[in-house]
């Protein structure tokens, strides 16, 4: 079993990337490094999750993000207030929202994207593993 997963992508604008998450999902920069072997970064977390972000640029060979409609993170947010009050602060950090590829997160949630293309779906359910099972069985 692991205990931390981190999810990395690459940006093309670090401190927009940061400013946009930050606001939008209230993580904290929870560590930072500059031109480490070409690549500088940041790391955002909060408190109590057993996950983090990173966002990196590569200053000798910029990473172009590439993602797909179905590249998403989910998040989930079971009381309706704190789930409105997210949504509300993630078009104000500046995402977009857009209508899902997959039709499934629109009946409980929205997605957004930010300025790379890369899709947050913020859930408006508790995550539960039987929740899953009953519906794809």
């Amino acid at each position: 079993m692991f205990a931390h997963m981190r999810i990395a992508k690459p940006v093309t604008n670090l401190e927009r990337a940061f400013l946009m998450y930050s606001q939008g999902l209230e993580m904290k920069k929870i560590a930072d490094f500059t031109d480490h072997d070409g690549f500088s970064g940041i790391m955002l977390g909060r408190e109590g999750l057993a996950w983090h972000m990173e966002f990196t640029v590569c200053h000798h060979h910029p990473v172009q993000p590439l993602q797909t409609a179905e590249d998403l993170l989910i998040l989930y947010y079971p009381d309706n207030d704190e789930w409105r009050d997210v949504c509300a602060r993630m078009i104000t950090a500046g995402f977009t929202v857009t209508e899902s590829f997959n039709p499934y997160w629109e009946v409980n949630g929205r997605t957004f994207v930010d300025a790379d293309g890369y899709r947050v779906v913020i859930q408006n359910r508790a995550w539960d593993v039987a929740m899953i099972k009953d519906t794809i069985c």
